[in-house]
């Protein structure tokens, strides 16, 4: 691999978007200087007797100061989001939702209940068959797990144990026609002097 040098600060900027770019996992990035006055740029915690040590966040950290997603996750996040396809009571689908969630991987699920889904689902894999992943423009229709692996492979995420485990649940099921729960009647207002109520005169 060839670099160019770059001269003055361009160097740090240079250093520090490599850093990033491999991928670390940490979201804190640490500069200081060793004992014989070299800079160094590194994810991991400087050794004792560092000089000058300065924490950098990295670009698109939160700026809250919480932890980031690692590089590779939010190019593959990018460029190849991964939806998944559902219906309610399907073991297939809980096995696609778990390996997901095994895995770390941010996803979409739609659970398919009414017309309007149906027909959305056939337009985005071409069949009424669940569950279906669509990770970027790949499409796979059913429950395979070594599919399954190999198709999230090819888009770069993570393989499972880098990234933490999820734990998102199958989405809640929406009442037919849309309908929300029933409102609690209001309650009538008491007391003597609640409208309509009638009140005692003093003789």
């Amino acid at each position: 691999m060839i670099f160019c040098m770059i001269p003055g600060r361009s160097v740090f900027a240079l250093a520090l978007a490599l850093a990033l770019a491999a991928g670390a996992a940490s979201a804190q990035i640490y500069r200081w200087t060793d004992k014989k006055g070299n800079v160094h740029i590194t994810d991991t915690p400087p050794p004792p007797g560092a000089k000058n040590v300065q924490k950098q966040r990295p670009a698109g950290a939160p700026a809250g100061g919480g932890e980031t997603e690692p590089y590779a996750l939010q190019l593959a996040r990018k460029s190849a989001p991964v939806t998944l396809y559902s219906t309610p009571s399907c073991e297939l689908c809980d096995q696609a939702r778990g390996l997901l969630n095994a895995r770390g991987v941010p996803f979409k699920e739609i659970s398919v209940v009414n017309e309007k889904q149906r027909e959305e689902l056939k337009s985005a894999v071409g069949a009424n068959a669940v569950p279906s992943l669509i990770v970027g423009a790949t499409v796979q229709q059913g429950f395979e797990e070594t599919t399954y692996h190999g198709i999230l492979d090819a888009a770069g995420y993570p393989k499972t144990g880098v990234l933490p485990p999820r734990s998102q649940k199958e989405p809640q099921a929406e009442p037919p026609g849309g309908a929300t729960k029933a409102e609690a009647p209001e309650e009538t207002p008491r007391g003597p002097y609640a409208p309509g109520a009638r009140r005692s005169q003093k003789k």
